[in-house]
C-alpha cells in the first residue's frame, strides 16, 4: 500500500518551525499539494497569519520547544487525534554565534532543547501512540554544518550533528515497519535567521531561496532519500566534507568565525 509521501496525493503533516523560513515554505508547498497541515510555532502572529492565508488546511499550534511541558503539551494534542500522520517534518531551529565560552549556559541549553530534545520526544510520543500512517515519512532537518564544521556555532553543528546521527540509526528501525526516515543537510537559506547569524558583510542573495529548498526537500523525502542535500552547492559542500574536513573547517573559520564580530542566540 502507498501513502501521500509516494503518491503525491495530499495528506496529514506535523511541521514544526512552521511561522516563518524553510517551514513556512514547506507549508506553502504542503498546502499547494492539498495537505492538511499541523502548523507548530512559538510566534503566535505568525500561525495567525499562515491561518489567514490558507485557511482550513492550517491548523496552528503555539508552542515553544525548548519548554518541556509545552512539548508535552504538544505531545497530547497530536496523539489524542485518530487522525494519523503520513509526514512530521522537524525544521525547527535556532543556533548561537560567537565565541564558544563567552555565549550564556541559557543559551546552549535552549538550543539543545529546541534542535535536538524536542524532535526526539516528539518522535517518541508519536511512535508510542502509533500515529503515523503506514507508507510515512519522518523529516529531519539537520544543517550542512554537520558535515563541513561550523566556528563560530558549536552547539548549533552538535545539535545537527546530533539529529542527524539519530535520524539515521531511528530509519533503520523503522523502515520494517513502513516508516521512512529522511535527513535534509540544507546550508545557509536566505531568510531572516540566518541573516542575524551571518557575519558583516555577508552576501546573501547568493543562498538559496526557502520555497526551492523546501521543494527539493519534500520531493526528496517523497521520493524516498535518506540523505538530502537541497542544490548542487550543498552535495559538493557535504562531499567536501567529508573528504577533507580539517579544510573544510579551516576555511569556514575564515569565512565565518574570523569575521564574527557579535555574540546572536534565538
Amino acid at each position: 500500500m502507498k501513502g501521500p509521501m509516494s503518491t503525491g496525493a495530499g495528506g496529514r503533516a506535523l511541521v514544526t518551525g512552521a511561522g516563518a523560513g524553510l517551514g513556512a515554505a514547506m507549508v506553502e508547498w504542503l498546502v499547494q499539494h492539498q495537505w492538511q497541515i499541523v502548523a507548530v510555532d512559538r510566534d503566535g502572529l505568525a500561525l495567525d497569519a499562515l491561518v489567514e492565508k490558507h485557511g482550513a488546511a492550517v491548523i496552528p499550534l503555539l508552542c515553544d520547544l525548548s519548554s518541556i511541558d509545552d512539548v508535552s503539551k504538544l505531545n497530547s494534542c497530536a496523539t489524542a487525534d485518530s487522525e494519523r500522520f503520513d509526514l512530521v517534518a522537524h525544521n525547527a531551529g535556532i543556533s548561537a554565534t560567537g565565541k564558544f565560552e563567552e555565549i550564556g549556559q541559557e543559551a546552549h541549553q535552549r538550543l539543545l532543547a529546541v534542535n535536538t530534545h524536542a524532535p526526539i520526544r516528539i518522535t517518541n510520543a508519536l511512535l508510542k501512540a502509533g500515529s503515523l500512517n503506514h507508507d510515512a515519512c519522518l523529516l529531519f532537518v539537520s544543517s550542512l554544518s554537520q558535515a563541513v564544521g561550523y566556528p563560530g556555532a558549536a552547539s548549533y553543528a552538535a545539535s545537527k550533528d546530533a539529529i542527524a546521527s539519530y535520524g539515521a540509526s531511528l530509519g533503520k528501525k523503522l523502515k520494517k515497519h513502513g516508516v521512512h526516515v529522511s535527513v535534509a543537510f540544507p546550508g545557509p537559506l536566505r531568510t531572516d535567521h540566518a541573516a542575524r547569524h551571518a557575519p558583516a558583510g555577508a552576501d546573501a542573495s547568493k543562498r538559496m531561496t526557502p520555497d526551492i529548498a523546501a521543494s527539493k526537500i519534500l520531493m526528496a523525502a517523497r521520493n524516498k532519500k535518506t540523505k538530502i542535500y537541497p542544490g548542487g552547492a550543498a552535495k559538493v559542500a557535504g562531499f567536501a566534507g567529508k573528504l577533507a574536513p580539517g579544510l573544510m573547517a579551516k576555511m569556514m573559520r575564515r569565512v565565518i568565525y574570523d569575521k564574527l564580530d557579535k555574540q546572536v542566540a534565538d
